[in-house]
């Protein structure tokens, strides 16, 4: 569902999705042997333990201006790669819970799906964070991991005229 909280009477064409300077996602994962009905639909379930400190390593690794061709689809529309990320982290909600957050200027299809199910073989000790960060400089997307499902990404915020989302 989705809630009005406030609006605002905007300038003559303002266009929400192209005037965006920063788009702001969280992806939320169960890390515990057993599912949760409250989090069922809500946030990916994973039954084993993550390697935390590698999940964060990935995270620091995706600040900065990258090529992101290995996090999107080969069949795309996207022409330009490249995307500057503000802020990326993960933080602990509670015992069983690991958010990802992620800040950037822009993203492209699936990217952060994609981003979410490597870092997820990089915690899980599938991958190493040195074969992820090999990644951000174009690699083929047959490189990267799995794209994890759709149901625990939620877009946190949008960001205009160079305003942030994320306090970081």
């Amino acid at each position: 569902d989705v809630a009005a909280l406030s609006c605002v009477v905007t300038p003559e064409g303002f266009d929400a999705r192209r005037d965006a300077t920063s788009r702001a996602y969280c992806y939320r994962v169960l890390t515990r042997s057993a599912r949760s009905v409250f989090e069922a639909g809500r946030a990916l379930w994973v039954s084993r333990a993550l390697d935390v400190p590698a999940l964060e390593a990935c995270a620091a690794a995706l600040v900065g201006e990258h090529d992101f061709t290995a996090f999107t689809p080969t069949d795309t529309y996207h022409e330009r790669f490249s995307r500057i990320v503000f802020g990326a982290y993960w933080r602990a909600v509670g015992d069983d819970v690991l958010e990802f957050w992620i800040e950037a200027d822009a993203f492209m299809r699936q990217m952060n799906r994609v981003l979410v199910g490597t870092m997820l073989e990089v915690g899980g000790g599938r991958r190493s964070v040195a074969s992820f960060v090999s990644l951000l400089s174009g690699r083929p997307r047959s490189e990267s991991g799995r794209t994890a499902p759709a149901h625990g990404l939620y877009l946190a915020g949008v960001g205009y005229g160079g305003e942030r989302v994320l306090s970081l």
